[in-house]
């Protein structure tokens, strides 16, 4: 028989919960692809970090909604080996499309080839998850509805790396976060309504069993503790957090300007004050009188008065 499906079981907890997950892993990892472009020397370090945290945002924000996903009359379980094996698929196709915008650039073919890895990816990741769980039935899907899961994962995957090498300032980071966390979880329940299932029998049990909430609970503790770790890395770098607005250094530096006093077109040549002609400030005296001059100044011989400094006592 059909049961009857929610994905709302403890109301709007799980939803928000699973929506500030994923807008978290975005903000993360948007904030390290920034610092990725400004620091080449440890570029491939700083977009590991960043598909870490993406990746597991996504992956958190999947098995948090998952809580919240009952099957009326079955006890659900999850494959603790597949489960895990969905968190690593969801940080590797996150990595592969970091990777190709973090060193290829954000050109709009490199884009549609890193978006549709990604979110293909982020869409095998959720159904992987739907595959690790046993609701001791037969879990059937609607075709087009999967469909638009997927479409909105790619479009979603797109525009994540498109903000991850173009968005630099910390508040715009923050915005295209929010934007992201919307994406991502709209996916996630798009996919989810496509589910219906079909139990085996009737089957007494509640859905907030001890051991099915504990083992998700323990699920999430390392994904979360990761993105912990990164917070603190964010947070305690100074040039990340401010500074935002800086230029990354794989783009060509400005002009140099010549400074305003050194411009050639505003040198004025030094005026020079104007003369008299020499004519008419100096007026040559005559040979002879000139003679005379030193005639009269010079003392009668043997006379002893001539004052010193005189032209006769040199």
């Amino acid at each position: 028989m059909t049961a009857d499906v929610s994905n709302f079981y403890y109301g709007a907890v799980t939803p928000i919960a699973a929506y500030v997950m994923a807008c978290l892993g975005a903000a993360l990892g948007l904030r390290c692809t920034t610092r990725s472009l400004r620091r080449t020397d440890r570029k491939a370090n700083w977009l590991l970090l960043g598909s870490v945290a993406i990746g597991c945002g996504i992956w958190t924000m999947h098995f948090i909604a998952m809580i919240g996903f009952s099957v009326g009359g079955a006890l659900v379980s999850y494959d603790s080996g597949l489960t895990l094996f969905s968190l690593a698929v969801a940080i590797a196709v996150v990595a592969v499309g970091v990777f190709l915008v973090g060193y290829r650039g954000a050109s709009r073919a490199n884009l549609a080839i890193a978006g549709t890895i990604t979110g293909v990816g982020v869409a095998v990741m959720h159904y992987l998850g739907m595959a690790a769980m046993d609701a001791h039935g037969f879990v059937q899907y609607d075709v087009m509805t999967v469909v638009l899961s997927v479409v909105i994962a790619v479009v979603a995957a797109t525009a994540a790396l498109w903000a991850a090498v173009s968005i630099q300032g910390l508040w715009s980071t923050l915005g295209a976060s929010l934007v992201m966390g919307v994406a991502v979880t709209g996916m996630h329940y798009t996919g989810m309504a496509a589910v219906s299932v079909h139990v085996d029998g009737v089957i007494e049990s509640s859905q907030s069993s001890t051991s099915l909430l504990g083992f998700l609970l323990l699920m999430l503790v390392g994904p979360f503790i990761v993105l912990l770790v990164a917070a603190v890395i964010v947070m305690f770098d100074p040039d990340m957090m401010g500074g935002s607005e800086e230029e990354p250094v794989y783009r060509s530096a400005p002009a140099y300007e010549v400074p305003q006093a050194f411009e050639v077109s505003q040198w004025q040549p030094r005026q020079q004050p104007q003369q008299q002609p020499y004519e008419a400030t100096q007026q040559p005296q005559p040979y002879e009188a000139t003679q005379q001059h030193y005639a009269d100044t010079a003392a009668p011989a043997g006379d002893d008065s001539r004052p010193e400094g005189s032209y006769a006592s040199w």
